[in-house]
């Protein structure tokens, strides 16, 4: 068999063995966990945490995907606002633990999930109605406001939904008020999780994941530049990690045109 047939039946084989033991673990997280609804918050979030980490060492050993982390010192040591780029369902679970005691902003679908649902509450995220937007948004300004005061991150991923890689960016107005109302450091996350566990797929491609701290926001800048230096260093740091793969010894699928190979972004003003 030629050597590129043969390396896709291996990395198929693997996904699927990832997949498999992915799901499994998650489940039993949640129900050898159950007890831990009603013990104290910080037992359940410690939970959270070691599953975040075993899916990372099983992704690793099984599909043979890694984790790179850059920019930790961007991070400070008290409550921030922290806005990631969403490219894959690995995000929701392998930046937990990244973070001293994230609060995720999530919508409020989630909570119908059985024993999932209830953790989501038990771990006090912020749940986001997506119905009324006036109330929604009222509500998870109230909620942020009362997590950031605790000294947690506030972990909001600002498209609100996954997006291919290279895709055009889609940031919701949620990002902005969060930003005014809390007056916290914002600390931009760029990362290329979605070429190797991309969205709406089963296969897990081997390589790096890299995700970067980006240079903080401060607080108390104008909405209209808060925004689009958000944007700008998100999606230009994105776009150069997305480059990095593609150039690595084995790169991922790319499944980009090579006319435009990772999207225009805006100079940051």
């Amino acid at each position: 068999m030629h050597p590129g047939p043969l390396r896709q039946s291996i990395t198929f084989v693997r996904s699927i063995a990832f997949a498999i033991l992915f799901y499994l673990v998650t489940a039993l997280f949640l129900v050898i966990g159950s007890p831990l609804l009603l013990a104290p918050r910080r037992w359940a979030m410690a939970g959270l945490e070691l599953h975040g980490r075993t899916c990372i060492w099983l992704l690793r050993i099984v599909a043979g995907t890694r984790m790179e982390v850059r920019g930790r010192q961007n991070l400070p040591q008290g409550a921030c606002l922290v806005a990631a780029k969403h490219q894959s369902a690995w995000d929701t679970f392998a930046l937990i633990p990244l973070f001293r005691d994230p609060a995720v902003v999530l919508k409020a679908e989630l909570t119908a999930i059985p024993l999932y649902g209830w953790f989501c509450r038990k771990f006090e995220h912020i749940i986001v109605s997506r119905e009324r937007a006036a109330i929604a948004l009222k509500s998870m300004l109230a909620s942020s406001r009362q997590r950031a005061g605790e000294g947690r991150e506030i972990l909001i991923f600002p498209e609100g939904t996954r997006s291919p890689p290279g895709a055009p960016p889609d940031y919701k107005p949620g990002i902005v008020a969060l930003y005014e109302t809390l007056g916290l450091p914002c600390i931009p996350v760029a990362l290329n999780s979605g070429l190797y566990w991309p969205r709406r797929s089963l296969m897990r491609y081997p390589g790096t994941i890299v995700v970067e701290f980006l240079e903080p926001i401060p607080p108390g800048i104008d909405r209209r530049t808060f925004r689009s230096t958000l944007e700008t260093r998100i999606e230009t740091a994105t776009a150069r990690l997305l480059a990095e793969a593609a150039t690595s010894d084995r790169p991922p699928p790319l499944p980009l045109p090579k006319s435009q190979p990772f999207g225009g972004v805006k100079k940051e003003t």
